[in-house]
C-alpha cells in the first residue's frame, strides 16, 4: 500500500502525533485484557479540526478505522483484532481531546472525543454536581464518550447506562461519502470545518442552549430497576431502548462531541458494609431496599470472597497509587508503565509486561492497607455488600439492614468511618483489575481468561449457585463480583493450564441463555462477544461501509460485509 498519504497529512497538520513504528504502537494495539493486532498507523489529534482532517484521510486511503480513547475496554473492542482484515488498519487515539465543558448552569456538561471521567468530575466540582458515572468499577481511566458508546452501566443505582440523543458524530453513507451528523441541539455553522472549529473555540450562543430537543441520561430506569419480579434483566449492552446513533455504537462512529446529564451531589453520604454466609439475606436486603424504600441507595457493590482477596493481593498496587497520588495520577501512570516496558522488554528472560511485576512485588512490601473491620469481615464471611446511602435514605437503609441481619445469626453489618467508607470502595474500584493481573502473575499456571458481564433476570434469586462446582473445579481463579441491584454479574475466570478457555465460555453461554440471561451487560461486545439479530442490525445502519471498527460483535470483518 502507498503510505505517502500519511506523510502529506503529518506535514499539513504538524501538532497531531503520527506513530509507525511497532515498538510505539503497542500501547494502542494491544487491550487491556482482549484484542491485538497489527495497524499501519496510529493519530494523536491535537484538536477536533485535526481529527475531522485525519479521518477524512484514512476513509479516502480506505482504511479501517479504530476509534479510541483511553483504551481501557475490558471486550476488545477499541483495538484490532488479529490480522485478518481485508483492508489496512489505522487508529485515531483521541486522548488529547479532553475538553469537558458545563452547559445549562452545569445541568448538562459537553464533552469532547477525548474527554475523560477525570476531566469531567474535576470541571464539575466548584458547581456542586457530579456526573453520570464514576471512575472504574472494572477499569479505570475511561472516557466519557466510551462510556456512551458501549452504553455502560456502571456502580450507581439510579442512573442505568450510560446514553445521550445529544451527539456530533461523523459517519458514512452507502455511497462512501463522509458526513458530519450535528444533533448536539447546538447551533454551530453549516460546513464541517465551521462546525468544529466554532465549537473547539466556544463560538456559539450558549444562552440559546436549552434542556429541550433529545434526552441525555436515561430517565426511566430507577423505576425499571425497582421491577424486582420482572423476568427480564434491567439493563443490558442489546437493549433497543436504548440504541441511539452515538449511544451504543460501539466505534462504528467516530465521535466527536456528546452532551449529557448532571447530577446534584449528596449533602450527605453513609457507607455501610454488609457481611454474610447465607446468600438468602442479600437477597432480602435487595427486595426491600428496592420495593419498600422511598429512596434508592448511591450504590450497592457485591464482592464474593474471591474478589476481596484478588483485589487484596494483586490490585494492592493500584489502591495504594490512588489512595496517595488521586485518580488523576492514573493516566499518568500508564505512560509510565507504557514506557517501562518498553525499555525493559528489551531485557532477554524478563516476563510479560515487567511494569506490573515490579508494581506487584513492591506492592507486597507495604503495610496491611485496609482497616481491621474489613479484615474481620472477611475471615468471618463468605459475601460482602457495600452500600452507600445518601441524604434522607441513609437513615431508611440503615433500618433496613438492622431488621434483616439482626434476624440471623448469618451476617452482619457495620457503619464505616469515613476512612473505613473510602476504603471499602476503593478495595472494590481496583478489584476489577485482579483477573488480568493474577493471569499475568502466574502465566505458566494458567491458559488465560473467561470474563462476563452478565444481567441475569431480575427476580432470579439464584444467583449464588448458578455456577456448577465442576466449572469452578477447571479455574485457578474465579472472581466473582457485581452490581447487586441491577442484578448485573462480573464472572472472571481465570482457567488452569490445559484448560481450553472457549470450552468454559461456550458452557457459560449455554447456561445463562437458559435462564434468559443477557451479556454482555454493560462492557458492549467488542470482539468476544457475538452481536445479537437487533444488534448487528444497528451497527450496519450506523457504518453501511463497514469501515468503523470491522469486526465488532464477530461480525464481518470485510468491507461492505462481505
Amino acid at each position: 500500500m502507498d503510505t505517502r498519504w500519511i506523510d502529506d497529512l503529518a506535514a499539513s497538520i504538524p501538532e497531531t502525533r503520527v506513530f509507525r513504528e511497532a515498538h510505539q504502537i503497542k500501547r494502542f494495539t494491544t487491550g487491556i485484557r482482549f484484542g491485538g493486532g497489527a495497524a499501519l498507523a496510529v493519530f494523536e489529534p491535537a484538536s477536533l479540526l485535526d481529527f475531522w482532517q485525519v479521518l477524512k484521510a484514512s476513509v479516502a486511503a480506505d482504511c479501517v478505522v479504530i476509534c479510541q480513547a483511553a483504551n481501557t475496554g475490558v471486550t476488545g473492542g477499541s483495538t484490532p483484532d488479529g490480522d485478518d482484515y481485508d483492508r489496512e488498519v489505522v487508529i485515531i487515539n483521541t486522548l488529547r481531546l479532553d475538553t469537558c465543558l458545563p452547559i445549562c448552569d452545569a445541568q448538562q456538561a459537553l464533552v469532547f472525543a477525548g474527554g475523560t471521567l477525570y476531566r469531567l468530575e474535576e470541571m464539575l466540582a466548584p458547581f456542586g454536581k457530579n456526573p453520570h458515572s464514576v471512575i472504574g468499577s472494572s477499569c479505570i481511566g475511561a472516557s466519557v464518550i466510551g462510556g456512551i458508546c458501549n452504553n455502560s452501566g456502571g456502580s450507581l443505582v439510579k442512573r442505568g447506562p450510560a446514553y445521550t440523543e445529544l451527539a456530533l458524530f461523523a459517519q458514512l453513507n452507502e455511497q462512501g461519502e463522509l458526513e458530519l451528523v450535528n444533533h448536539l441541539g447546538i447551533d454551530l455553522g453549516t460546513t464541517p470545518e465551521e462546525i468544529l472549529g466554532n465549537l473547539e473555540a466556544g463560538q456559539f450562543d450558549a444562552s440559546a442552549v436549552t434542556l429541550e430537543g433529545g434526552l441525555a441520561s436515561d430517565p426511566e430506569y430507577s423505576d425499571r430497576v425497582r421491577e424486582v419480579d420482572a423476568a427480564t434483566p434491567s439493563r443490558f449492552n442489546a437493549d433497543r431502548r436504548r440504541l441511539h446513533e452515538a449511544s451504543g455504537s460501539a466505534g462504528k462512529l467516530a465521535v466527536f462531541a456528546v452532551r449529557v446529564d448532571t447530577f446534584d451531589k449528596p449533602k450527605a453520604e453513609q457507607v455501610f458494609y454488609v457481611g454474610t454466609n447465607e446468600p438468602e439475606q442479600l437477597n432480602e436486603i435487595r427486595r426491600k431496599l428496592l420495593s419498600e424504600c422511598a429512596e434508592l441507595p448511591e450504590m450497592a457493590e457485591y464482592m464474593h470472597q474471591s474478589w476481596f482477596d484478588g483485589a487484596d493481593r494483586y490490585c494492592k498496587d493500584t489502591f495504594l497509587i490512588i489512595k496517595y497520588l488521586g485518580t488523576s495520577f492514573m493516566p499518568r501512570l500508564y505512560r509510565i508503565k507504557a514506557a517501562m516496558d518498553r525499555w525493559l522488554e528489551k531485557i532477554p528472560g524478563l516476563p510479560n509486561r515487567p511494569a506490573d511485576h515490579v508494581l506487584q512485588r513492591l506492592a507486597r512490601l507495604w503495610p496491611d492497607h485496609l482497616p481491621k473491620r474489613m479484615r474481620a469481615y472477611r475471615e468471618a464471611y463468605e459475601h460482602h455488600l457495600i452500600v452507600v446511602a445518601a441524604d434522607t435514605a441513609i437513615s431508611e437503609i440503615r433500618q433496613v439492614l438492622h431488621n434483616v441481619t439482626r434476624e440471623s445469626e448469618a451476617g452482619a453489618f457495620f457503619e464505616c468511618s469515613p476512612k473505613e467508607g473510602d476504603a471499602a470502595l476503593l478495595h472494590r474500584l481496583v478489584a476489577g483489575g485482579s483477573p488480568a493481573r493474577y493471569n499475568l502473575v502466574h502465566a505458566k499456571e494458567t491458559n488465560g481468561m473467561v470474563t462476563f458481564d452478565v444481567a441475569l433476570p431480575r427476580n432470579y434469586g439464584k444467583w449464588y449457585e448458578f455456577l456448577p462446582e465442576d466449572l469452578l473445579d477447571q479455574c485457578a481463579a474465579p472472581y466473582r463480583g457485581g452490581h447487586f441491584m441491577c442484578h448485573v454479574f462480573h464472572w472472571d475466570f481465570v482457567v488452569k493450564a490445559g484448560v481450553d478457555p472457549q470450552a468454559i465460555k461456550a458452557r457459560m453461554m449455554t447456561l445463562l441463555d437458559d435462564i434468559g440471561a443477557k451479556y454482555p451487560a454493560e462492557h458492549n461486545v467488542g470482539n468476544q462477544y457475538f452481536a445479537e439479530p437487533d444488534h448487528a442490525a444497528f451497527y450496519r445502519e450506523l457504518d453501511p461501509t463497514n469501515t468503523f471498527n470491522a469486526g465488532v460483535g464477530k461480525m464481518s470483518k470485510y468491507k461492505f460485509y462481505h
